[in-house]
């Protein structure tokens, strides 16, 4: 599943909609569509515990609409909670302020042996440039304000990085700088992505994004 695209998850998602009768609201106009929005849409080939994404209700409960959706649902996907936000709250998209990762070495290749003991002396730096590519040129990029956490037990990492509209970089973007750091030249095509979570900020701590809503 960590193959299907972005769009194909919307559009079985709008599907899934029409087949539990979710009592989901329509957009005005000559072409109208369920007003739906996902908070970070997923990148091709990475795979994840838990997503967020916002709809526009007419009716319907937390319960009834967990339990229709997940009725109708295939193997893979599953409807975990519903939870109502405050008209006054954003958005999950524009809510996000980072993300945690589990980055893992596919079975079907060998791990590179990267020294855990570096991790500390990799943190420690000022700063950590990368060259960050646009539309029409390259730019440097400071990664380092944008690493929230890093860790590594000589197996997998485990990262927290800025997800947000003007901060947001990949969990490879720091597992390569650690590469490079540690000297090892490692393709990403070996490692395997994993989302945990998807952070807002609240009093100055990140938290879980469910926290923003309540059950209705």
């Amino acid at each position: 599943m960590r193959y299907i695209g972005h769009l194909d998850i919307m559009r079985y998602f709008q599907k899934c909609m029409r087949k539990a009768d979710v009592d989901i609201a329509y957009s005005s106009g000559y072409s109208p569509h369920q007003i739906m929005s996902f908070a970070s849409p997923l990148g091709v080939g990475l795979e994840s515990g838990g997503e967020y994404f916002d709809i526009e209700l007419n009716s319907g409960t937390s319960e009834s609409v967990k339990n229709a959706l997940n009725h109708v649902m295939v193997p893979g996907m599953k409807i975990i909670s519903v939870r109502k936000l405050e008209d006054n709250v954003k958005n999950a998209m524009a809510s996000i302020a980072a993300a945690e990762y589990t980055v893992a070495v596919k079975e079907e290749y060998e791990d590179p042996h990267t020294d855990p003991s570096r991790v500390g002396d990799f943190l420690k730096q000022d700063s950590i440039i990368i060259l960050k590519q646009t539309k029409k040129s390259e730019t440097e990029f400071d990664i380092r304000p944008h690493i929230y956490s890093f860790d590594y037990n000589g197996q997998s990492y485990r990262l927290t990085v800025d997800a947000s509209s003007s901060g947001n970089i990949k969990p490879l973007m720091a597992v390569n700088e650690y590469n490079r750091f540690c000297n090892v030249n490692v393709p990403d095509k070996i490692y395997r992505v994993y989302r945990e979570e998807i952070y807002t900020l609240k009093d100055g701590k990140l938290v879980s994004l469910e926290s923003m809503g309540e059950e209705f």
